[in-house]
């Protein structure tokens, strides 16, 4: 971690991603967002579906996911519109929790995660050709 901020940051979300999903809680977030990811977001599949067109988001694409928690909804780009994602947030539990997703959902092969506080990329400038940022505060 680069400042005490950060640090309060990742202990608060750590505790946040700990707490397990539940079916109620799927059933909640279905129902709001269109999908069970376990978010802990609000950016609805619709809201997706509009960033993924306006970012022209294909097989061959680029996507860093800032602040991907669980991986939505980088895996979800890479899922449905096939393109590559690196999804990163501070929580190492959540990270872990979306190469899991990306498993399951078979594009562990278009979705990497890595470890890093969203103002603080470890990436060179031009690796992307696309960044979101969803329900992220940094």
């Amino acid at each position: 971690m680069t400042s005490r901020d950060e640090r309060e940051a990742c202990e608060h979300f750590r505790a946040r991603y700990a707490v397990p999903a539940t079916v109620v809680i799927n059933n909640i977030e279905a129902t709001v967002i269109g999908a069970a990811w376990g978010a802990n977001g609000y950016t609805t599949l619709d809201q997706a579906d509009v960033l993924a067109r306006r970012l022209a988001l294909q097989p061959g694409r680029r996507v860093l996911d800032v602040g991907t928690g669980r991986g939505w909804p980088g895996i979800y780009f890479a899922s449905r519109y096939g393109c590559d994602v690196v999804g990163t947030d501070m929580p190492f539990d959540a990270l872990t929790a979306a190469m899991r997703r990306a498993a399951t959902e078979q594009v562990d092969e278009r979705f990497a995660a890595v470890a890093a506080a969203g103002a603080h990329q470890p990436f060179h400038p031009g690796s992307f050709d696309a960044i979101v940022h969803t329900d992220v505060l940094c």
